[in-house]
Formats: structure tokens, sequence, C-alpha cells
């Protein structure tokens, strides 16, 4: 009978080999790369269509390459083209200042009530005008129009519970014409992973399990496919508070 002169040898675990640890830190490079690639990417794209947007209604005379080649002379040489992002950006905010400053006066708020009649009378043009404005009014709006809490409701069966967002009480013909006596929540209950999109419904208060997790928390859990919870540590115990 051989007895073996390392008897511990078998219990050590077996270090990853050189192709496990390559792949291993590639996944936490990307972890780290990802978000910041995909953030920078969103905001060049995003910088480039408004320039593109609103570069054509700016004189040419005022475009940056046009400056340079007037102000530094181009005497016999090509002209200097100058491609700068972020310019057209400036340019609508000033714009969005200066017509909001202007809207807000008197002469301001009847030139828009009169443009306002003349697109009422225009059949095609007032229906996507006034829904173009609820959605800017609902969106833009400083008042107070986010979603009060993040709860659970049994959708679409019994038995299988999904995370909504309750953004109010309803009112006016919803609340009188629904039965019973109970009081009616407005419940926004989004889709995975596009949480832009989802389904609106009319519940019981008495069905709406209420969550302690806020309503970003539960926006990242919806957006993440239930990989991100709001106490990563251990996701059955309540959110981590500051």
């Amino acid at each position: 009978m051989t007895h073996d002169p390392h008897p511990d040898d078998n219990k050590r675990p077996r270090r990853p080999g050189v192709i496990a640890r390559l792949r291993g830190n590639f996944l936490a490079g990307l972890i780290i790369v990802a978000p910041i690639g995909l953030t920078f990417w969103l905001i060049y794209t995003v910088v480039g269509w408004v320039d593109g947007w609103v570069w054509p209604f700016v004189p040419n005379r005022w475009h940056p390459d046009e400056l340079i080649n007037r102000w530094f002379g181009t005497d016999g040489a090509p002209p200097i083209a100058v491609n700068v992002r972020g310019v057209g950006v400036f340019v609508f905010l000033i714009f969005t200042v200066i017509t909001g400053w202007l809207g807000k006066g008197f002469i301001g708020r009847a030139v828009i009530r009169f443009g306002e009649r003349l697109v009422d009378r225009t059949p095609v043009v007032r229906s996507i005008y006034s829904g173009v404005k609820q959605i800017a009014e609902t969106v833009f709006s400083q008042r107070d129009t986010s979603f009060d809490h993040a709860c659970l409701v049994e959708y679409p069966r019994k038995g299988i519970w999904a995370i909504a967002f309750i953004s109010t009480a309803a009112k006016g013909e919803i609340a009188a014409k629904l039965p019973g006596e109970a009081e009616i929540a407005t419940v926004f209950l989004p889709t995975t992973p596009n949480p832009t999109s989802g389904f609106l419904l009319f519940l019981p208060r008495s069905e709406v399990i209420i969550l302690d997790m806020n309503v970003e928390d539960a926006a990242k859990l919806v957006i993440s496919a239930g990989l991100v919870y709001p106490n990563p540590k251990d996701p059955k115990l309540p959110p981590i508070t500051a």
C-alpha cells in the first residue's frame, strides 16, 4: 500500500489557467469601459444631431469655418474646414432661453394665443400640435409630476407579480365610472428592458403593494431585467439608504 507524500495537494483548488484569467480580466474591463464608452457615444451622437438640426438655420457667415477663414485669411490657400461639435447645442440653448423669456411676457403670450387659434382651425395640424404640447408640458413642466411610489401589482394574471409605478389617484370620469367604493390608483407598468413603453392600469389601492425602494432603484431593476437590486449585498433585505 502506497501513501501519498503530499495528501493536501489533492485538496488545493486548481488555479485558473492563462485563458481563464485573460477572460476574467477582459470581462472586468468591459464592465468598466462599456458604460463610459456608451455614455460618451450617446452624448456625441445627440450633440451631432442637434448641430445638424440647428446649423441650417444659422447664416453661413456665422459658421466656425467661415469665421476662421475670414479672420485669418486664406489668400491663395485652400479654405480651412472646421467641424466644431457642440456649438449648435449652445446656439439652441440660447435660442430656447430667449424664446421662453419672450413667451412668458405679455406680448409673447398674446402671440402664442393667436398662433394656437390659427392651429386649432387646421384639422390635421391641431391634432399633432395638441398631442406634442401635452407631452412636452408633462415631461418638461417644473411642477411635481413624477411617480409617487414603486409598487408590485399582479399582472398579467393572479400569482404573477410585476414592478409598477404609482402616478396619482384616479380622477374625473375614470374614478366616477369604475365600480366599487375603493380608492383607485393610476399605475404605470413599464416593459423590460425599455421602461419608456408599458401599460396604464387602474387598480384598487388594496391590490397594490408599496415597495420600500425608491422609484429610481425600481427603474434600475426593470431596466436590468432583475440583475441590479437596490441592495446588492442581499436582495432580500431593504434597500441601502445613505
